[in-house]
């Protein structure tokens, strides 16, 4: 199989499983490949070549499209699917110490997390903090 057209094909995957991710990250990529398809299909042999307009073409991507997504993240009415987790209720699976981490499920997702408290399973809790990977929680202390 020529060259270019792995590389198309390294792109059509990126592309699809950026369509399910939504991060803009692999679509990026997936156009780097697409430059490095270019390449190959241009100068078979180049192999460093098509490498370097693939990385390039995803680095300047990222770079210049980044005060984008700032400015859409900034702008009036955008909420953050992560930040309106803040408050919502959860339920320990798997039990809770200081300083250690336990696991919550809030929603229909599971995450680790952290008290200050001791919180026993099947305990209901409350998501007061997010870090990148784990939620800090407290009890719950209103009626169900």
């Amino acid at each position: 199989m020529e060259l270019w057209a792995i590389w198309l094909i390294i792109g059509g995957i990126m592309l699809i499983v950026e369509m399910l991710t939504f991060t803009f990250y692999l679509l990026w990529l997936a156009i780097g490949a697409v430059a490095a398809a270019a390449i190959a299909w241009l100068a078979p042999d180049a192999i460093v070549l098509q490498i370097l307009a693939g990385c390039i073409t995803a680095l300047i991507l990222t770079y210049f499209t980044k005060p984008l997504t700032s400015r859409f993240r900034a702008s009036k009415g955008f909420k953050d699917v992560i930040d309106e987790m803040i408050g919502k209720q959860g339920v320990v699976l798997e039990a809770i110490e200081p300083g250690k981490h336990g696991i919550v499920k809030v929603g229909n997702e599971t995450w680790s997390a952290s008290s200050n408290e001791y919180l026993a399973k099947d305990e209901v809790v409350i998501v007061v903090e997010r870090g990148n990977t784990i939620v800090e929680v407290q009890k719950w202390g209103g009626i169900i």
